[in-house]
């Protein structure tokens, strides 16, 4: 598969993608678990069918000491023992908050994520969701493809 555009090859979407990697740095700096942070982002790619997300968050998961067994079972969280009730919240999370459309963020997933993390990581949570979700977004519409993502490969981006 080859992509159909290269969006740092565009004055202005480089810029936008390196704001946009910047506003994602608080997020190293909250109190969520990298391999949390790289597990949800790995949800979203997933839903989201992006290749290179998958790609991306399933190596980070794995620098970040993230096991074979959970990263594979991260699409099948609901039906598997290997999640934490705090981590089954942040997927619920993710997944609910990626597919807008069908009913939102219930009640119940939110009050599951209010049980197990503090203001400050329900707001990392927020917009860790948000983010991977505009990053999947774009990565779809230029079909970048997964394969050939090296870890840290987006502290280049970093100002």
């Amino acid at each position: 598969m080859e992509p159909r555009f290269n969006l740092l090859d565009s004055p202005t979407a480089a810029k936008v993608a390196k704001r946009f990697f910047n506003a994602s740095l608080p997020l190293e700096q909250s109190t969520l678990p990298k391999s949390l942070r790289e597990l949800v982002q790995l949800r979203v790619g997933q839903l989201n069918d992006c290749g290179f997300c998958v790609d991306a968050h399933t190596k980070e998961a794995a620098a970040a000491g993230e096991s074979a067994l959970r990263i594979n079972l991260v699409a099948a969280w609901r039906h598997s023992t290997v999640f934490t009730e705090a981590e089954r919240a942040a997927l619920a999370l993710a997944e609910e908050g990626t597919r807008l459309g069908e009913r939102g963020v219930t009640d119940e997933t939110w009050e599951r994520v209010r049980e197990h993390y503090d203001d400050d990581q329900v707001g990392a949570l927020v917009c860790l969701v948000s983010l991977i979700n505009a990053a999947t977004r774009m990565n779809v519409i230029v079909r970048n493809p997964g394969g050939d993502y090296a870890p840290g490969r987006f502290a280049a981006l970093s100002e």
